[in-house]
């Protein structure tokens, strides 16, 4: 995932002004309250089985709970992309660092499941808020010019989070007592502290307006329409990916590799969002017209990886799988944000990159709900199997797409 509004680069074209605003410490402190409030949105990923056998669920539930949450990142997105421009970056952030807070301490008393839903879906709305308000007030808050890029910060902070949430909390439930609730204490700590240093730090906006809530209509411009939706299908197609891993790592590794190491499932998910990073860094060097070709033709190979995986019930393809697919959903959604950031009309871009965000988070639940319908019918490995085989098609038609549109890359 993030936040929207995006998930990676920027989410909107962003002018960072020339002298920065906030003070010394306030890249640091923005930086770290991203980090800890999109921490918390992959934190339950390696406690999914645990709460399985507390709670007594299927692996379908385990799916509708990961899927809540994106929901909860598209309705913030729809109707909380702009306000940080209205209100001010500090106010948003520091409702999402208290959202955190909130959807820590609501899994810290689950019960039940219906608890872990309302918690999913205040975290999605976390991740909406955090991710927009974040990146601009990082890029408002460092020098222009400087040696360390805002978006650089953004993206790290971001994708850290991702990474890190579930690393940290697989980690916890392994040699901590009480696997389901000293995670929770920890990540709600954590955001408690960077609601406090988000209060501390001065307002970043040079410019504020009357807020006004209203729902944010999806807006494709058509001068960039086909390398848009192109751009946007090969994403979601890997964000599916790093949907469904999420979703059912701890219970591949549990149920058929017979590994219930938390830490390992942690592991797994932090591989796939650290090279999601890594390629949204890599899709800088790459020639624009090539860019996309390399990642469908990674999705390909990741999707193939994870079916081997689950075919030949094997831990280091599932891991090559994550990575791979990671580095090409990176260089797909660069190659996205750029299109849109570069050659969309200055005043349609924030509606666009909502938009696409929009399109990427509805492919990272509904698929994952969908193989949780396969595994009801089937079971995990060939339900993996199937949906792998869907990814590599999916990314394979905008591949030929591509080859069949040459002469038409972005000027980026």
């Amino acid at each position: 995932m993030h936040h929207p509004p995006r998930h990676g680069l920027e989410a909107r074209q962003v002018t960072p002004s020339r002298t920065p605003r906030g003070g010394v410490l306030a890249p640091a402190i923005l930086a770290f309250a991203f980090w800890a409030v999109m921490a918390g949105t992959t934190a339950p990923t390696p406690l999914y089985p645990l709460y399985g056998q507390a709670f007594g669920f299927s692996p379908f539930t385990v799916t509708v709970v990961f899927a809540v949450y994106a929901c909860g990142v598209v309705a913030g997105l729809l109707l909380f992309g702009r306000v940080s421009d209205q209100i001010g970056r500090r106010p948003v952030l520091m409702a999402a660092c208290v959202l955190a807070i909130v959807a820590a301490a609501a899994f810290l008393v689950a019960g039940d499941v219906m608890t872990m839903l309302v918690a999913r879906v205040i975290s999605g709305l976390s991740a909406a808020l955090v991710t927009g308000a974040a990146t601009a007030a990082l890029a408002e808050a460092l020098p222009s010019g400087g040696r360390v890029r805002a978006a650089t910060v953004a993206l790290f902070a971001n994708m850290g989070g991702l990474a890190g949430g579930t690393l940290l909390a697989g980690i916890l439930a392994d040699v901590a007592p009480a696997p389901l609730r000293t995670p929770w204490a920890v990540l709600g700590t954590l955001a408690l502290a960077a609601l406090v240093g988000v209060a501390l730090v001065p307002e970043t906006a040079p410019h504020r307006s009357r807020p006004s809530l209203r729902l944010q209509r999806p807006h494709v411009p058509g001068e960039i329409r086909g390398d848009f939706l192109r751009s946007a299908v090969a994403a979601g197609a890997g964000f599916a990916v790093l949907g469904v891993l999420t979703a059912v790592t701890g219970l591949f590794l549990s149920g058929v590799l017979r590994l219930p190491s938390h830490t390992l499932t942690g592991v797994v998910v932090f591989t796939a969002f650290l090279c999601t990073a890594v390629g949204q860094l890599l899709n800088r060097a790459v020639r624009a017209g090539g860019a996309l070709v390399l990642a469908c033709a990674g999705l390909v190979a990741g999707a193939g990886l994870v079916a081997l995986a689950m075919a030949a019930a094997s831990l280091a393809a599932l891991l090559a799988g994550a990575a791979v697919n990671g580095l090409a959903t990176g260089m797909a959604l660069g190659y996205g944000v750029t299109v849109i950031t570069t050659r969309a009309a200055p005043d349609h871009r924030g509606a666009s990159v909502s938009t696409f965000f929009v399109i990427l988070y509805s492919m990272l639940a509904v698929p994952a709900v969908g193989v949780g319908v396969m595994i009801r019918s089937t079971s995990l490995r060939p339900a993996g199997e199937i949906f792998s085989a869907a990814v590599a098609a999916l990314a394979l038609a905008v591949l030929l797409s591509l080859l069949g549109t040459r002469g038409t890359a972005p000027r980026a």
